[in-house]
């Protein structure tokens, strides 16, 4: 066997060893469900941040306020969520009005964890949402999308 070849198998397996690692490696409930109004910022871009009204929290964008109670939207956010593929719930639950998803991706699983809070709101209730990836620096937008296209689920 050439050198080439056998730099490239040797390649190859740490790949498949990495791809392994990245979709067993297990989900810390204690390290990952962390309530989005308080977690700190990883400064990183592959996170995405909703804030209530009135929020002191550095987010991307603010939540809308929807006219019902709190566990109303809390159950119509855990059923939007688990709609969506790959999406399992890590901890919590809409009944808690807390609740902290991983969705995996689709070809190596790479785990996005979503942290969601449901509080009162002048006129309704809004969503605190910190949506951020496990592993990698930028996640290309991905984790901005979900949250928008959940949030739009809403409607």
């Amino acid at each position: 066997m050439s050198f080439v070849v056998k730099a490239v198998a040797a390649l190859a397996g740490l790949a498949l060893i990495g791809a392994l690692y990245v979709r067993m490696a297990p989900s810390d409930p204690a390290a990952w469900h962390v309530d989005p109004m308080s977690g700190v910022d990883t400064g990183a871009p592959n996170q995405f941040r909703v804030a209530p009204p009135g929020a002191s929290l550095d987010a991307d964008i603010a939540s809308p306020v929807w006219p019902v109670a709190p566990a109303e939207l809390a159950a119509r956010f855990d059923a939007a969520a688990m709609a969506a593929p790959r999406t399992t719930r890590l901890a919590g639950g809409p009944d808690e009005l807390f609740t902290t998803y991983v969705q995996r991706s689709a070809l190596i699983g790479f785990p996005d964890y979503v942290s969601v809070r449901a509080v009162e709101a002048e006129g309704g209730a809004a969503l605190a949402i910190w949506s951020r990836s496990r592993f990698g620096y930028g996640d290309m937008g991905v984790n901005r999308a979900r949250v928008e296209r959940w949030i739009a689920a809403l409607d």
